[in-house]
């Protein structure tokens, strides 16, 4: 038997988490942090310190299901 996990998205999260990913790359930029960087450091270890709470940074990703946006990127990043 198969046990694969699999994972299904809510048709409006991509635009929600471009939006916020958007939000909080342009919060750490302003803050003068290397925003790729930081994002990916948030992504790989789910530390929120990765991430800025200028303009709320912090919160807004932590809305955001950290399986479900590395899902959306993979798909954006082979599917473009």
């Amino acid at each position: 038997m198969d046990k694969t996990r699999q994972f299904t998205l809510n048709q409006d999260a991509p635009d929600e988490m471009r939006q916020v990913m958007n939000a909080v790359y342009a919060a750490l930029r302003e803050k003068g942090y290397n925003p790729i960087n930081q994002i990916v450091g948030y992504l790989l270890s789910e530390d929120p310190t990765y991430i800025t709470t200028h303009n709320n940074a912090r919160s807004l990703i932590r809305r955001i299901d950290r399986d479900e946006l590395l899902q959306e990127m993979v798909r954006n990043y082979l599917l473009g």
